[in-house]
């Protein structure tokens, strides 16, 4: 969505006022660490011996004498303050789950473990503990472990973190007496655990980011696992039910204020839960009757298995085909494609060369992608090549399908495997823009959904308004009970208010009598299919609002309010390499941003720190530049950005990789 204009901020003090007000690169290099508030106690009554400290999320302090176990670790800070609660000795750090808000001091424990500290945590996550550069990968694929269609949704440490033992599902653990029950309660992190600690008064649960107080969720993109069908979000009130069965007294979380009536809120987060993935899964039957209401308009042509939309409109279909292909055949013979994905080359030239000689077929003059997702222009660069056509696109697409590896979104070109790592657009299309072809006019409108990396191409076609939509709704117009949504992936940047909600208002305004969509879809007649799309998506978006912790649910939500560019880097021994910070303000009212970068050995970073102010609603993009020591190992590195909101800290929660190459 455009940005609201907001008036003009007070420059800072003692500064000129600059103006470019919202680029603020490197001017503050303040540290991020705010005053302690010290140790405080969640359970002073029943558990005197319980102890918090809270810096990127809270540690909780166990104490017996001048020993003590930790759960979770935070920033490390804590290390330096024990001796405030009489604490000389840590023997166990027990990690519920590996994000790096949790573990980003594990550096500070050094000392600690050669005195005899030891480092627990789940099994399951064991490898993003121990191996967290095998998680980050330069050239990432569809398939890639724990990742959405190459998207990562897991926030390994920059440097690894050895554990010397790890816990199941269903072990135990006992220390100084206190039995801990080890919990597999996967959901915010794809192994979290939570360790419950059984007392005569009733159970303690150490939860990590299961649930908030509140009922509430700490972030969406972490339970983000597929692409849109919502097991994460299964595993999460499953976990929660699991934790409910023990009727804990107290819910001790990794953020936020302790729940003190979980059986209530528990309950409660469930039914969220519930009512959030009825929105969720996609809105049209996918994977069983998705056949049946594919396509009820087409007929066949002249040629073999290519269908005809209308006179002079062309698609694919066949049993289980879901291919990305329109063509526009003109009275001329010349030809414009809509998408150009998921097809075989020698099936796809066959049929061209059938529509030659059977209806006139002279020339494919262009390919228009409607969005940026690699399977929608994989046979893109072979129309190019055979038949000599371009590739269109709308302007803000150029840079994520021309160079998707400069950003983390979900299924880049590159990621399908085929040997291209991203293509050229010949001509590129402003929001808006008309285009006469052929006595065709047609426009090109920005039509975020699925992605906010989209177009909608329409025009009056055989008497018809025809939009081509790409991806952004599915399904049989007739049926009632269809809301047409296609995935909801917050790893593709589609915020609601700039994704579905924005794709349904257009469309409402638009009235097209015809929507082709991708994979093959034809939606006639979509009026009232308009009208319940737009309903769920405001549904949808209120739902995230009542189930997410943040004051905004984006925050929550999109895994890119701050984000680095590019996001994947080489540089060699010796050498710098530059990233750009963009970070968004989602508020009303100015947004106070402190963001330290985190480097591994090998890597520099110039400025270590940034202080910005950003205007309500508005964006800042801050300047980090990255030096490569001479004596660096080849190899991935991962840097990572430790982010302070308005004094509230979030730790580690973005990064960037940066390979090392001789």
């Amino acid at each position: 969505m455009p940005t609201p204009q907001t008036p003009r901020p007070r420059a800072p003090r003692g500064r000129t006022r600059r103006a470019s007000w919202l680029l603020l690169t490197g001017l503050l290099t303040l540290p991020v660490a705010r005053p302690d508030d010290g140790f405080r106690q969640p359970d002073p009554r029943g558990r005197p011996d319980l102890f918090v400290w809270t810096d990127t999320c809270h540690v909780y302090v166990l104490r017996d004498g001048d020993a003590a176990l930790l759960i979770d670790l935070g920033d490390g800070r804590v290390l330096e303050h024990l001796g405030e609660i009489g604490v000389h000795r840590v023997e166990w750090v027990l990690f519920t789950h590996h994000h790096r808000e949790q573990c980003q001091g594990a550096p500070r424990l050094a000392p600690w473990r050669e005195a005899g500290t030891r480092v627990a945590a789940p099994e399951a996550e064991r490898a993003l503990f121990e191996r967290p550069t095998e998680f980050r990968k330069m050239q990432v694929r569809l398939g890639d472990t724990f990742t959405v269609y190459g998207a990562s949704y897991v926030r390994p440490p920059i440097e690894p973190v050895p554990l010397d033992r790890t816990f199941q599902g269903m072990d135990t653990f006992t220390w100084r007496g206190r039995e801990f029950w080890c919990v597999d309660t996967r959901g915010n992190s794809p192994g979290a655990m939570s360790y419950l600690l059984r007392e005569d008064a009733g159970w303690l649960a150490f939860t990590g980011d299961l649930m908030l107080d509140g009922a509430r969720l700490h972030t969406w993109f972490d339970s983000e696992w597929d692409y849109g069908f919502g097991a994460g979000l299964w595993a999460l009130a499953n976990s929660a039910a699991q934790v409910a069965g023990y009727r804990p007294r107290l819910l001790l979380p990794s953020h936020g204020p302790a729940v003190r009536d979980p059986a209530a809120q528990l309950a409660r987060f469930q039914r969220r839960l519930v009512a959030l993935e009825r929105l969720l899964v996609r809105g049209y039957p996918v994977n069983t009757f998705s056949g049946m209401v594919q396509d009820p308009v087409s007929r066949p042509s002249t040629v073999p298995h290519l269908w005809q939309v209308l006179p002079h409109v062309y698609k694919f279909r066949g049993p289980n085909f879901h291919p990305n292909f329109y063509l526009i055949l003109a009275e001329s013979g010349r030809a414009l494609v809509v998408d150009c994905g998921l097809v075989d080359p020698r099936f796809l030239d066959e049929a061209l060369e059938g529509l030659r000689a059977r209806a006139g077929l002279k020339q494919v003059d262009a390919v228009v992608v409607t969005h940026m997702h690699g399977d929608h222009f994989l046979q893109a660069p072979h129309l190019r090549a055979k038949w000599g056509a371009q590739l269109w696109a709308l302007d803000r697409m150029a840079a994520v399908c021309e160079h998707p590896e400069r950003f983390d979104y979900a299924a880049p070109i590159q990621a399908y495997g085929a040997g291209i790592d991203g293509v050229r657009f010949d001509r590129l299309f402003r929001d808006g823009e008309s285009f006469t072809w052929e006595g065709y006019r047609f426009t090109v409108d920005w039509m975020p959904g699925q992605t906010e990396f989209a177009l909608c191409l329409h025009g009056e076609i055989d008497g018809r308004k025809v939009a081509f939509t790409g991806d952004n709704l599915f399904g049989d117009p007739r049926d009632p009970a269809q809301t047409g949504h296609e995935a909801v992936v917050a790893h593709n940047s589609a915020i609601l208010e700039e994704g579905y909600i924005y794709a349904a208002e257009y469309l409402r305004r638009l009235r097209p009598d015809l929507i082709l969509g991708g994979h093959s879809y034809v939606m006639d007649r979509p009026a009232r299919f308009i009208g319940r799309y737009r309903r769920w998506a405001y549904a949808m978006r209120d739902a995230f609002r009542e189930i997410l912790a943040d004051e905004d649910y984006r925050y929550g939500f999109d895994p890119f309010w701050v984000r680095a560019e590019p996001y994947r880097s080489r540089v060699r021994p010796g050498e710098t390499v530059e990233l750009t910070l963009h970070a968004r303000n989602f508020l009303r009212r100015p947004q106070r941003l402190e963001i330290a970068v985190a480097t591994p050995a090998g890597l520099k970073a110039e400025p270590t720190s940034f202080q910005v102010e950003t205007a309500p609603g508005g964006r800042s993009h801050l300047t980090v530049r990255l030096n490569a020591a001479r004596e660096a190992s080849p190899g991935v590195r991962l840097v990572a950005f430790d982010v302070t909101r308005d004094g509230q800290r979030l730790g580690q929660r973005f990064d960037a990789v940066i390979e090392l190459h001789p």
